[in-house]
């Protein structure tokens, strides 16, 4: 029975690997959406990139061959297996205008969809800075706090007029108080 397992595990049909792409003047961004993933097999050439894995809660066989629309540098370009996907940054081997799309072929493919977390227009490609947009922690400790959200109870003790003042002032008499002259009810 070990043998027939062997040849069913061989015959498995492998799925598409969901990927999302965007592209700058100088590189591409290609993340590859597989969670979980295991024993990754990647295959960066000039012109292709091909990928096997498995991954997901049933660790289905997920596979992707591209060939892409002009050549690229892999010793230039990189690649993360994280746990909820796989970031690619691939450098183009020519610098320029932006490709009209990833792949060599003219054809829509289900599985390859615009990253629109990345995206940025072609106009828009000349002001950003060039910190290879992936370094979150980077950019977070850039950003720093929202004045206060360091401590927000500090916050919370600065805002007043909500009723968080611990009741000091509930006994004293205030100056705006009317109800001293209210008219007796006949």
């Amino acid at each position: 029975m070990a043998s027939g397992d062997s040849k069913m595990a061989d015959k498995e049909q492998a799925v598409h690997a969901p990927m999302e792409w965007a592209q700058r003047k100088d590189k591409l961004y290609l993340t590859i959406d597989v969670d979980d993933c295991t024993d990754p097999q990647i295959e960066l050439t000039e012109t292709s990139l091909t990928f096997k894995a498995r991954g997901g809660a049933e660790k289905k066989l997920y596979e992707a061959k591209i060939d892409f629309f002009k050549e690229v540098d892999p010793k230039e370009s990189k690649y993360t297996v994280l746990p909820r996907n796989v970031p690619f940054v691939i450098k183009k081997k020519e610098e320029g205008h932006f490709w009209p799309r990833l792949i060599k072929d003219k054809v829509k493919v289900h599985w390859i969809k615009t990253d629109f977390n990345k995206w940025k227009d072609e106009d828009d490609s000349d002001y950003e800075d060039d910190t290879g947009d992936m370094d979150l922690e980077a950019m977070m400790s850039k950003m720093g706090g929202l004045g206060g959200m360091d401590n927000p109870m500090g916050m919370m003790n600065n805002m007043g007029g909500m009723g968080m003042d611990g009741g000091d002032e509930g006994g004293k008499d205030s100056e705006d108080s009317d109800d001293e002259d209210l008219p007796d009810l006949e």
